[in-house]
């Protein structure tokens, strides 16, 4: 039997993209030179969120996109059926940019590796930032988030599943044991 607890309520996550988009937006590069490109599904509604954070704390309009990396996948020979391709959408150049990469839940870091191998076919950016909503640990490659919103330690045989209000009708972040 699973049992689920609460990591993080609607206010938490609210508050954890508030914080996150200072954080960002402390360090922001020259006017014009951020864009902020969100890994299909979940993490492509966080990336909008934080844009609309950032163009407010910026002042500035800051370009947003989203990246499907299903066919970047290291594993999507291995899986019992056709992967489902999402849509990617970069409406602008990355080449010479500073990219804050966001995704939901940061894992293994397969999923940011099938991201950056994504990216290379649309250029050469400037720099790319990774921003998770939640880092669950249990790296297998040597990947690590600039920004993280909560770092939690669990075990292997754990889920943490975040729901947002776009697709699911709500937001929580919930923890999931065996």
């Amino acid at each position: 039997m699973r049992t689920a607890v609460c990591i993080m309520d609607a206010a938490g996550i609210r508050q954890c993209l508030e914080d996150l988009a200072a954080q960002v937006a402390a360090k922001a590069p020259a006017a014009g030179k951020l864009a902020v490109i969100g890994i299909q599904r979940r993490g492509v509604f966080l990336a909008s969120r934080l844009a609309a954070l950032l163009e407010k704390k910026l002042g500035q309009a800051v370009p947003q996109g989203a990246l499907d990396i299903n066919l970047y996948r290291d594993d999507w020979t291995t899986l019992g059926q056709q992967p489902v391709v999402g849509r990617t959408d970069l409406n602008f150049d990355v080449r010479g940019m500073n990219l804050l990469l966001v995704d939901d839940v940061l894992f293994t870091g397969r999923t940011i590796r099938a991201a950056l191998e994504a990216l290379t076919d649309f250029g050469r950016p400037n720099k790319v930032e990774l921003l998770a909503l939640i880092d669950r640990g249990h790296r297998e490659l040597p990947i690590q988030p600039d920004y993280a919103g909560l770092t939690l330690k669990t075990e292997r045989s754990e889920r943490v599943d975040v729901m947002l209000r776009e697709l699911d009708g709500g937001d929580e972040a919930v923890l999931r044991k065996s």
